[in-house]
């Protein structure tokens, strides 16, 4: 690490922090030949590779984006929105992997949207796993329905992925 004031090609970590949503460390640093203190920020990078084979870093903002208009007149605020991004990344980084493939931030966003609002929930799965008919809604609703009735846990916030499965 250079020493942003004298370019001294090391320095001295004085204090460590975790950023408030995790995903990061702060680190107050120390150069040794000039004495003075400078902020670094440290990330993992996440990558997401889209269907054309492209890698591009995880964007929240994408995540909320894409969310936005199936959430369109529902009430559901940009905080929440906000909340929703961070958990899909959060699932997303908890995977282990630098790369990720675009579908599976899909899936991703699939279960805190149907927390969130199963409405907006079922506008996106609609697009996102490709509904071609009414069947495909019925069976969609149907397994909302289930999971209603028969909470797993006995939790009515539990998710389950559903079973149908269209790609």
């Amino acid at each position: 690490m250079f020493c942003p004031y004298c370019r001294h090609d090391s320095s001295r970590v004085v204090d460590s922090r975790m950023l408030e949503d995790g995903s990061g460390i702060r680190r107050r640093r120390q150069c040794p030949q000039c004495s003075k203190r400078f902020t670094t920020m440290e990330t993992t990078s996440l990558n997401v590779i889209k269907r054309s084979g492209a890698a591009e870093p995880f964007d929240r903002s994408k995540v909320i984006n894409g969310v936005r208009k199936a959430c369109q007149g529902r009430p559901v605020s940009s905080d929440d929105l906000a909340v929703l991004a961070q958990e899909v990344e959060e699932a997303v980084r908890a995977s282990g992997n630098a790369e990720v493939d675009a579908n599976d931030v899909g899936l991703a966003i699939l279960g805190p949207l149907r927390k969130l609002d199963v409405v907006a929930y079922l506008r996106f799965a609609s697009v996102y796993r490709g509904f071609d008919n009414l069947d495909d809604f019925e069976e969609a609703i149907g397994e909302l329905r289930r999971e209603e009735l028969h909470p797993v846990g006995g939790d009515h916030t539990t998710v389950v992925q559903p079973r149908f499965g269209f790609r």
